[in-house]
């Protein structure tokens, strides 16, 4: 995996301790500072460099590098510089440090230093803390933390990870299925389990005895620790899963949180950037390639500014080509994720349930009451309609006209306003009435909502599409493929309307097929752009989705590139989009509507009918799975979205559907 080196900065190759101590004495001398002689000279010299420089400042003047530069310099760009300046184990003492003195303690930090270092790095970190602060670094964690998580953190402590080459090959299934018994297959968790061999097991051994725990559990290692362990302790196991898997993804992860969203974590961006700038940068970036929908530099470049981006970005090295060839490691992180993506067997929940004690008759009576005479009672609405199932729904409305003789989708309408009436329609409606509405509202008026049309045929399957067909069909006297017909063009509209025959195969996955699709694939990335598409959308738009997740892991393999950046590249517009969004639904569905979720509600204001329509079509089908992910990905959960977005009756109707707050 990426052998030999994989950072940025290297050492400058005429270098003199000397000329250059003078150097950043003349930049700090008289009023004011050069920011940009500081920042320069200093992001061109290795960290071994620096400190002989640091050495041959105190000899010429008599004074400490670092606190003249405390002193000429301000805000996160002092912090930069100054973290620049420390031997790297000084730099994670001082974080480590910084992270439990005081009331609070940055746990997150913690895990991060102690889940990342190897063996040598946490010696030497123990080492520098005792120098640095006199005090012993176990005690103050254990004084500063407790229970499993403390437990963990002083294992991590000792650095007496198995070195790498040390697989135990008979102990490996072992390993695996004492990993299973202390989790899964018991009621409770033996956590002590976890501690001892999440902590003491080499790299190579655990990358392994993850392989064996998937096969064992049919679900990856991190979704076992998501289900059986919680809080701190939970997040630094998965930190350490995520470090055992890939460093460099880690790391990726950890970046993008700090920038995404609004406010940057500083602190985090900073430590990361100068830890690992002589280790695996390019690594690094290469795995927030493959992850997210832009480079590391152009997300720095959007997030910082000043003096403090331009070291930013002289630390990262350099912008990414979107779709040029993995590194190793990349490569096979990329293998590695769509083999898991392949394997794991994903248990789908929704969060809207049959209501127990069930009577459509009081339920009628009940919302009948709440409509009549002055004013409109909408928490009863709320209370019930959110409450029940789709099928339950569809025996009020039937109920309503039968004991009433009255539509209850009329009076709802005449009684609800705005947002409340889309939503609570929209749950009344079955599922292929709700789709089908959706989609002509997606292309009534002047502007098609183009988003929608790929979102509902993207990931229906064959007998949803083929009964909100009929429902369309039925509705609005129309067939929904002439409606596509007429309202989009070109490629785009072709790959619409191949979707909307409700016909992609179903079955196993074929190897010998997948192996040629993948080629075929990679073939078609070097023709024209109209073949290149043509061909993409007789696989993506036809196969059976166990079926693409095996071709996209195989397209790695035959071109070195990822799918993913691939369409990002080479195609545009809705056709891009349509792509995209195929191959993130084959990937994990859950994830690619947290995602549209997220967009539907991040910025300056909302779009209700993307938040309405993801609300109710998953609410009885993967809603949970979609707040999971929502959560992992934005470090904030969809209930605190939803409340912070919205509000009044819409806002409670969203947040019972919602069923929960992570």
């Amino acid at each position: 995996m990426g052998k030999g080196f994989r950072g940025i900065i290297v050492d400058h190759p005429d270098f003199d301790a000397g000329s250059d101590a003078e150097a950043l004495y003349n930049a700090m001398k008289g009023i004011g500072s050069d920011k940009d002689a500081i920042l320069d000279l200093i992001t061109s010299r290795s960290n071994a460099q620096r400190q002989e420089i640091r050495s041959a400042y105190k000899s010429q003047y008599g004074k400490d590098l670092i606190d003249d530069l405390k002193y000429e310099l301000t805000g996160k760009f002092e912090r930069l510089i100054v973290g620049l300046m420390r031997p790297p184990a000084y730099h994670d003492a001082k974080e480590i440090k910084d992270a439990i003195k005081g009331a609070g303690t940055d746990e997150k930090c913690l895990i991060e230093i102690l889940a990342s270092r190897t063996n040598e790095q946490i010696h030497n970190l123990v080492a520098a803390y005792k120098d640095a602060y006199g005090r012993d670094l176990e005690e103050d964690v254990i004084g500063d933390t407790s229970g499993h998580f403390k437990k963990m953190l002083v294992v991590l402590l000792q650095g007496t990870r198995e070195e790498d080459d040390v697989v135990s090959e008979d102990l490996v299934e072992q390993d695996a299925q004492d990993l299973y018994d202390a989790g899964e297959a018991q009621w409770g968790t033996d956590e002590a389990k976890f501690i001892m061999l999440l902590g003491n097991r080499s790299v190579t051994h655990l990358q392994l005895v993850f392989d064996e725990y998937q096969k064992i559990a049919e679900k990856s290692i991190e979704d076992s620790i998501k289900s059986e362990l919680s809080g701190d302790f939970e997040r630094l196991m998965l930190a350490v899963v995520q470090c055992i898997r890939s460093k460099p993804m880690f790391f990726a992860r950890r970046l993008y949180k700090s920038m995404k969203g609004l406010g940057t974590a500083d602190n985090t961006l900073i430590r990361i950037m100068v830890s690992r700038a002589e280790i695996d940068m390019l690594d690094i970036r290469e795995c927030f390639r493959l992850r997210y929908e832009k480079s590391l530099y152009n997300m720095i470049q959007d997030d910082t500014s000043g003096e403090y981006k331009r070291t930013l970005l002289r630390l990262c090295g350099g912008d990414d080509d979107m779709a040029g060839e993995f590194f190793p490691e990349a490569a096979q992180i990329a293998y590695k994720m769509w083999e898991i993506s392949a394997t794991t067997k994903i248990q789908l929940r929704g969060t809207v349930r049959p209501y127990q004690n069930f009577d459509p008759a009081s339920d009628a009576q009940a919302l009948r009451k709440a409509m009549k005479g002055f004013g409109t009672d909408e928490d009863t609405i709320i209370d019930i309609v959110a409450n029940r199932s789709n099928e339950q729904r569809q025996e009020i409305r039937q109920t309503f006209k039968s004991l009433l003789g009255r539509d209850l989708m009329a009076d709802l309408k005449s009684e609800l306003s705005k947002n409340l009436q889309r939503l609570i329609l929209g749950l009344m409606m079955t599922p292929a009435e709700f789709d089908a509405k959706m989609m002509k509202k997606a292309m009534e008026g002047a502007g098609t909502d183009e988003h929608a049309l790929i979102e509902i045929l993207v990931t229906r399957g064959n007998q949803e599409i083929q009964e909100m067909c009929s429902a369309y069909q039925s509705a609005f006297k129309k067939s929904l493929e002439d409606a596509i017909e007429s309202d989009t063009s070109g490629h785009f509209k072709r790959i619409l309307i191949a979707l909307a025959q409700g016909a992609r195969e179903d079955g196993p996955v074929d190897m010998a097929r997948a192996l040629e699709d993948a080629q075929e694939l990679a073939e078609a990335c070097n023709a024209d752009s109209g073949d290149m598409e043509d061909k993409f959308m007789s696989i993506l738009c036809t196969r059976s989705f166990p079926h693409l997740r095996k071709v996209f892991q195989e397209f790695v393999r035959c071109s070195n590139k990822d799918i993913e950046q691939i369409i990002k590249k080479e195609m545009s517009g809705d056709v891009k989009n349509a792509m995209f969004a195929i191959v993130r639904s084959v990937k994990n569905q859950p994830s690619y509507f947290a995602d549209r979720l997220y967009k539907a509600m991040k910025g300056l204001g909302t779009d209700d009918r993307a938040l309405i329509r993801i609300m109710v079509s998953r609410s009885e089908i993967d809603l949970f799975n979609i707040r999971k992910e929502f959560k992992d990905t934005h470090e904030a959960s969809l209930h605190e979205f939803i409340q912070g977005d919205t509000s009044g009756d819409y806002r409670k109707t969203l947040l019972i559907l919602c069923g929960g707050e992570d």
